[in-house]
């Protein structure tokens, strides 16, 4: 049974030459920055590839289960990502302890 943590991975990938520390003088900034989210059985997770293009502007599917997002759009897609799971968890939770 693999956990939300285990299925979703973020990572930050800089469109910048980081190769040499010495003369890299900041750490790229999200302007110089892509998110590659990778979302493992994401019909598992009700994920809804269309509706997150649409709303995370500049972002496009680089595979099937995996979203490139400009890295300022970072916290939006986590919430649009991670809200509804939440909310299904909590109801699950909900029903399970007979809460009407």
């Amino acid at each position: 049974r693999s956990s939300v943590i285990q299925t979703i991975n973020f990572q930050r990938v800089p469109l910048v030459d980081t190769s040499n520390p010495f003369i890299a003088r900041d750490v790229p900034t999200p302007d110089e920055s892509l998110m590659v989210i990778r979302i493992r059985k994401p019909e598992k997770w009700g994920i809804d590839f269309p509706y997150l293009l649409s709303m995370l502007n500049n972002s496009f599917m680089s595979r099937r289960n995996t979203l490139v997002v400009p890295s300022s759009k970072m916290l939006l897609a986590m919430e649009l990502i991670f809200s509804p799971i939440i909310h299904d968890m909590l109801e699950k939770r909900k029903s399970a302890l007979n809460f009407f």
